[in-house]
């Protein structure tokens, strides 16, 4: 790919740190502006990373130059920002959820169509070298065909160290929409969409005590379900359990398995974009570690570059809105089940996203 691809940011907050850093290692990719309805944190942002612009959001909106937007504001937002992103005629790009609703999410994806525009949503961490190296192995039939798998998050909330927890307790946080897409992408990823969900699922504490620094003492009521129990049922046939939970101080759950009729496989942190790949084979006594078949160096603002390269090359992106609304979907039927005592359907599915290619150099895609 000869030319860059400018892009800008709305939202400043703590992630974008991240997502500057991830996207200057794509060759696709060059950072044009960002804002943030703190016009003078998206100034101070602008300076401190060395981007050209610091602008407001409206400015940014009508920036000719720039035509992808990655969406970093809070979850609640990402609706009425995604949107005004696709009336700009440019694409959009958002952190995780792609919505905290069926109905937003939907708006999302039929104003994108009936514009020719491209949605694409977070997390990215399942095109990591980790994620990558377990969907090979599937693929290669490693472990046969898979029947089964487990999907554990267990912590305690953000309150003791992120510096605005409050959003974590509202709708569109808790642990299942804040830490649950990470799972079920990576899921997805390995084993397809899925067909229908059970959910149970509480709140435990009506309210969490905040131990940051910045907002030690303070109260934080509690919206949303904070710890969440799910069985997934795979059009492919595999059964899943699922548990994210903010009310486990520590455990010794793996993160991802993976259980095939041949073997198990160890999938490492989905929010990571390494980590350790181990198998088990059956008949065999042990673990044994499978080194990585795909580049570890990965960071966010990878699906951006993958997006960019997916509408010059007009094909399917990998980390696409339609997936990421398939996660949505799935975490509200979940809830749903759990509210009502039935399993719940899935109206959505999406497709299986391509397994990227071995031998990539750095800061390609294709």
């Amino acid at each position: 790919m000869a030319d860059k691809v400018k892009i800008g940011f709305i939202g400043a907050g703590k992630i974008f740190a991240e997502y500057v850093e991830g996207c200057r290692g794509f060759h696709a990719l060059e950072i044009a502006a960002v804002a943030d309805m703190d016009y003078g944190r998206a100034v101070e942002q602008a300076n401190r990373f060395g981007i050209p612009k610091g602008l407001s959001v409206a400015d940014l909106l009508a920036d000719p130059d720039v035509s992808i937007i990655v969406n970093l504001t809070v979850p609640l937002a990402h609706t009425e920002v995604s949107l005004a992103i696709l009336e700009a005629g440019k694409h959009v790009y958002s952190e995780k959820p792609l919505a905290v609703s069926r109905e937003d999410g939907l708006q999302i994806l039929r104003t994108a169509q009936a514009r020719g525009l491209r949605v694409g949503c977070a997390p990215d961490t399942f095109l990591g070298g980790g994620q990558q190296t377990c969907r090979k192995l599937i693929d290669d039939g490693w472990i046969g065909q898979p029947v089964a798998a487990v999907a554990f998050m267990a912590g305690h909330g953000p309150e003791s160290w992120h510096p605005n927890p409050d959003f974590y307790y509202q709708v569109g946080g808790g642990p299942l929409f804040d830490m649950g897409p990470y799972y079920l992408t990576s899921l997805i990823n390995l084993l397809g969409p899925v067909s229908r969900v059970t959910g149970s699922a509480r709140i435990s504490f009506e309210e969490r005590i905040a131990t940051s620094q910045e907002h030690f003492g303070r109260r934080l009521p509690v919206e949303v379900p904070t710890h969440v129990a799910g069985v997934l049922d795979f059009a492919a046939g595999p059964v899943a359990s699922l548990i994210t939970s903010f009310d486990v101080w520590s455990s010794n759950l793996p993160r991802i398995e993976i259980y095939g009729s041949e073997g198990s496989l160890s999938v490492p942190d989905p929010n990571i974009f390494g980590g350790v790949v181990q198998v088990r084979r059956a008949g065999s006594d042990r673990w044994s570690e499978v080194p990585l078949t795909h580049g570890s160096d990965m960071r966010r603002g990878i699906g951006v570059a993958e997006m960019v390269h997916a509408v010059t090359a007009e094909r399917p992106q990998r980390a696409s809105g339609d997936m990421a609304f398939h996660v949505l979907d799935i975490m509200q039927s979940i809830l749903e089940s759990s509210d009502t005592g039935r399993h719940v359907a899935l109206q959505s599915t999406c497709d299986r996203p391509a397994a990227l290619p071995t031998g990539l150099l750095p800061g390609t895609m294709d």
